[in-house]
């Protein structure tokens, strides 16, 4: 493909993620090492909208117009080159947590911070479905001796249930969900993948092809590069930030390459760490890409038009 034609909308961000898009044409983003959920302006200007603490990583409007936000607790920090990592879990050992924010007042409350008797790790992307509720990833925690299994949830944005739907996944971090509302999609951070699973009813997953595959695989990348967060194209194809090779992996998700994998295509972006995107504009045709590493908000028109989420504010 030709190299992408992009706008920085701001920068000096501490570690974005998680951007939505909303009505009025800001943004919104959390920064991950900073603890805020901030406001960017079309003209660059920053506004932060509240407080979080911890390590802020996914963000979602709710039916109800608050943010939710799913937050890691936090990582501990390398400076490179002058770049910016996360390297692991921060030494407070604070566990993760999922808040919501109302965008009025800036006022945060904690939904949820465990789910029977367990705390959440470290929650990471997060997408509502139709009837309100919302599935999100735990992508767990590494340490010099190994790193936690990932996990799916499905909660109630009124705090009166939480459910583990899915376990034993090896760093889930992206999810979305696809144009008729049937499939969620999950990107592993360290294989590379993008699974599928069929959705039987709210909250509720069917079963993977077999006992060893937890679900319909998409794709599994040959070279290095690690998937992170995503959104998904009106047309179905699904677009995953990726690190390592800094850009946007768009897979499409029905028509099987030769090798078996499904086609994708490499919009490459000047980012080791390209962590997510978000459509939006009259016409989503407009994408918001978060360079972490070196703290930008960008700005790309899109080929194609992307999904509009069901809730928006």
């Amino acid at each position: 493909m030709p190299e992408p034609v992009f706008t920085t909308v701001t920068d000096g961000l501490a570690f974005p993620e998680g951007p939505v898009a909303l009505a009025d044409g800001s943004v919104l983003v959390v920064e991950i090492r900073r603890g805020t959920l901030t406001r960017v302006k079309a003209d660059g200007t920053k506004t932060v909208v509240a407080e979080l603490g911890g390590g802020p990583n996914g963000a979602a409007i709710g039916p109800d117009g608050a943010v939710y936000i799913c937050n890691n607790g936090g990582f501990a920090w390398l400076e490179q080159d002058g770049l910016t990592f996360p390297v692991g879990k921060a030494g407070s050992g604070r566990s993760g947590s999922i808040q919501r924010v109302d965008l009025h007042t800036g006022a945060v409350g904690t939904l949820y911070e465990s789910c029977d008797g367990e705390p959440l790790k470290g929650p990471n992307d997060i997408v509502f479905d139709a009837s309100g509720g919302f599935w999100f990833t735990d992508h767990g925690h590494s340490d010099h001796q190994g790193r936690d299994h990932g996990r799916i949830f499905y909660a109630c944005p009124d705090g009166s249930k939480i459910t583990e739907v899915k376990g034993e996944l090896i760093s889930p971090n992206g999810i979305g969900l696809s144009p008729d509302g049937a499939t969620l999609y999950v990107s592993e951070t360290f294989t590379s993948r993008l699974w599928a699973f069929d959705i039987v009813a709210p909250g509720q997953l069917g079963p993977g092809p077999n006992p060893w595959q937890p679900g319909h695989l998409i794709t599994a990348m040959t070279s290095y590069l690690l998937f992170d967060s995503m959104a998904v194209e009106a047309g179905g194809a699904v677009c995953i930030g990726s690190m390592v090779e800094g850009g946007i992996t768009v897979i499409d998700s029905d028509i099987p390459a030769a090798d078996g994998n499904r086609a994708h295509a490499f919009v490459p972006l000047p980012d080791i760490g390209i962590t997510n995107i978000c459509f939006g504009g009259p016409e989503m045709r407009t994408a918001w890409v978060t360079a972490s590493t070196t703290g930008r908000l960008l700005r790309l028109d899109w080929p194609r038009q992307g999904l509009r989420l069901t809730f928006n504010a």
